[in-house]
């Protein structure tokens, strides 16, 4: 039916299974993962894909299973349309959000990475491009052109018809073309360019560190308002290493990976400051993608705490 596993795109499960779980609840821990990665592709936020899988299991729990043709189907159902809704109210309150807003990273894991598809799918460049997406068409976008649900399925789930669904998919699909990262560099180039990056920001390299970026690099910050940040995204090699040239000389970064991708974290102390993703392009990182809004940081810096 799909071309992804149930699996998930970081640590979402919080469930174990037990021998005598009931079978609604079982399928529920069988899927939740499906759940959890489906709402983050549509809303880009880890705190509210896990705010839809309570409103799922709400939901759930309250179905005659018995009148279940397809529980996986209809759970993805359930959890799309809370998904939805949850969209159209953020994107409401992204209008006023201060500077560049990016997703909330999320810690993946090395199978994630090895998933081409699907480490690019939740990438940041990625996420920032189904950003540009009206809110069904995300949906419809994420359920078939990563998950390859029916089109019965999603125009179930998207309350449409499947004509309709095909016309929003094409149309989806035609904008996510014009706009998605040109190349996909795999895990092991990322690996390697941040590695370089990593080294010339700690020893102050300004030299190397202009050599590895692209003349025309975009450096989005993303400080929520809370933080010190860049209110518009940063353009240009010298600009960009200007900002990277004035990073506390405290600063410790660390090797992480982050929507599928080799990353960065930057800590200062105990606290985390920064997730720094970057996007390469023919061997030079054309983006970087700073989130430091501590409301965005506070699940990784949870689920990094067990390594410190």
């Amino acid at each position: 039916m799909d071309k992804r596993s149930d699996r998930t795109t970081g640590t979402a499960g919080h469930l174990t299974r037990e021998d005598s779980v009931d079978p609604a609840t079982e399928a529920f821990i069988t899927h939740r993962n499906l759940l959890f990665t489906v709402a983050y592709e549509m809303l880009g936020s880890a705190a509210d894909a896990e705010d839809v899988l309570q409103e799922t299991w709400l939901r759930w729990a309250d179905v005659d299973f018995d009148a279940v043709r397809e529980k996986r189907a209809h759970l993805v159902r359930i959890a799309t349309r809370q998904a939805l809704n949850r969209l159209r109210a953020l994107r409401r309150r992204k209008e006023s959000y201060v500077g560049p807003w990016l997703p909330e990273p999320l810690l993946t894991t090395a199978d994630v990475a090895d998933d081409v598809e699907l480490a690019d799918s939740v990438s940041m460049a990625m996420l920032l491009v189904l950003e540009t997406l009206a809110p069904t068409e995300r949906a419809v976008f994420v359920l078939r052109d990563v998950f390859a649900l029916d089109y019965d399925d999603i125009a179930e789930a998207v309350d449409e018809s499947p004509v309709a669904v095909r016309q929003i998919a094409h149309r989806a699909r035609a904008h996510v073309a014009a706009r998605r990262p040109r190349e996909t560099v795999s895990p092991a180039e990322t690996r390697g360019a941040l590695a370089a990056f990593q080294q010339a920001v700690e020893t102050g390299d300004l030299r190397r560190l202009l050599d590895m970026i692209a003349p025309d690099i975009v450096l989005l910050t993303d400080g929520g308002g809370i933080v010190q940040a860049a209110l518009a995204p940063v353009v240009g090699a010298d600009r960009v290493a200007h900002v990277l040239g004035r990073l506390d000389a405290g600063i410790v970064l660390q090797p992480v990976e982050v929507n599928g991708y080799p990353a960065l974290i930057l800590r200062l102390g105990e606290r985390i400051d920064t997730v720094l993703a970057a996007h390469i392009d023919e061997g030079l990182i054309t983006g970087l993608y700073a989130v430091r809004n501590p409301e965005k940081l506070s699940r990784v810096d949870r689920e990094t705490a067990v390594s410190r």
